[in-house]
């Protein structure tokens, strides 16, 4: 049953039948409700090759469908290249209809409407100095643009390789970066970017002078990371641990793979993070804006000035995120990487 959806799917997107195609995508959708992952793997991997198929427009359509897959269960890998690829093609036209539209209009770029119909044709219109055709493509990329934004932010919340290895990222990066200030409805795409894998970084108790090594992954900010961080230097001291730091283990949950329960307490911050340079890490932040020292990210544990709470819960709820105390520094370690980090500064 499922190969005749897609079967009848590929067909619609050969003779270039929109609506044959969005009735297969809807069906083919609906019968995958009880499949087995292995099944649904095998499913969006073929689902996956319709993109070269259509034109982005009708792409982005069907990456809901492709993003949906993934969060039933599918394996998203298969379907980032295409989805990466559609999206960057889509960013890099709406960049050149956003320079259109100044030049046309003296005006910064609308916020798109891809539910009215007239609008696409109206905004194209304005393009003056471009043909038809193309003044169309560049607005219907624009007016399409969040939409082919959606699978991608699942299929990166959903997979540690996707986030790891994505494929043509450097151009989707270098795409995103010429729209976002037009495109601030993208935000969330260029926060899971700039999320790190397997990050090691060095985490430092300035009150006792302990030093870590901790290994992270999947974390979406820094109010995250802060829980996270109390959470795996807590322990007995002689075991050369940090007494009474421990978090809420609903916290912890929270900001790892577990359900936000809304009667939970707010997180208490139980230290004041502060980069090697002596300049605090703000919650608000994201562990890639953390300086480097000799290649290494480096977080200082310092008491804090005063009480901070936030919601528990994590910035990117399908993203599960990961920590782990890779080792204790030794005695000598923890000193030397203590005495090149500044002094503790209230001033920031």
């Amino acid at each position: 049953m499922l190969d005749h959806h897609l079967d009848a799917l590929l067909q619609a997107a050969n003779d270039r039948d929109p609506d044959r195609l969005f009735e297969h995508a809807s069906q083919l959708y609906a019968a995958t409700e009880h499949t087995d992952k292995a099944t649904l793997s095998a499913v969006a991997a073929r689902f996956g090759t319709v993109f070269d198929l259509v034109p982005p427009g009708i792409g982005a359509r069907l990456g809901i469908v492709a993003g949906a897959l993934a969060e039933r269960g599918a394996d998203p890998v298969p379907l980032a290249e295409p989805l990466v690829e559609q999206l960057s093609g889509l960013l890099e036209q709406s960049a050149r209809f956003a320079e259109a539209w100044r030049k046309a209009t003296g005006e910064d770029p609308p916020e798109p409407d891809d539910e009215d119909p007239a609008w696409m044709p109206s905004a194209a219109g304005r393009l003056t100095g471009l043909p038809e055709q193309e003044a169309f493509a560049l607005a219907d990329a624009w007016a399409n643009l969040y939409m082919a934004h959606m699978p991608v932010l699942s299929i990166m919340q959903l997979s540690a390789q996707v986030r790891a290895a994505l494929p043509g990222r450097e151009r989707l990066v270098r795409a995103l970066t010429a729209v976002i200030e037009d495109r601030p409805d993208l935000e969330w795409l260029a926060g899971l970017l700039a999320v790190l894998e397997d990050e090691h970084l060095i985490v430092l108790h300035r009150e006792t002078g302990r030093g870590y090594e901790v290994v992270i992954g999947g974390i979406g900010d820094n109010f995250q990371l802060h829980t996270l961080l109390a959470d795996v230097v807590s322990g007995p001291a002689d075991h050369g641990l940090i007494e009474g730091v421990q978090p809420d283990p609903d916290w912890v949950m929270a900001a790892t793979d577990g359900d936000v329960d809304p009667d939970d307490d707010p997180v208490s911050g139980q230290f004041n993070l502060v980069d090697a340079y002596g300049k605090w890490i703000w919650n608000e932040g994201v562990p890639a804006d953390i300086p480097q020292v000799d290649g290494v990210r480096v977080v200082v544990l310092d008491p804090p000035p005063y009480e901070r709470s936030w919601s528990p819960g994590r910035r990117y709820p399908m993203m599960v995120g990961t920590i782990r105390l890779e080792r204790i520094l030794r005695a000598d370690e923890a000193a030397a990487w203590m005495s090149v980090i500044s002094p503790e500064s209230d001033s920031q």
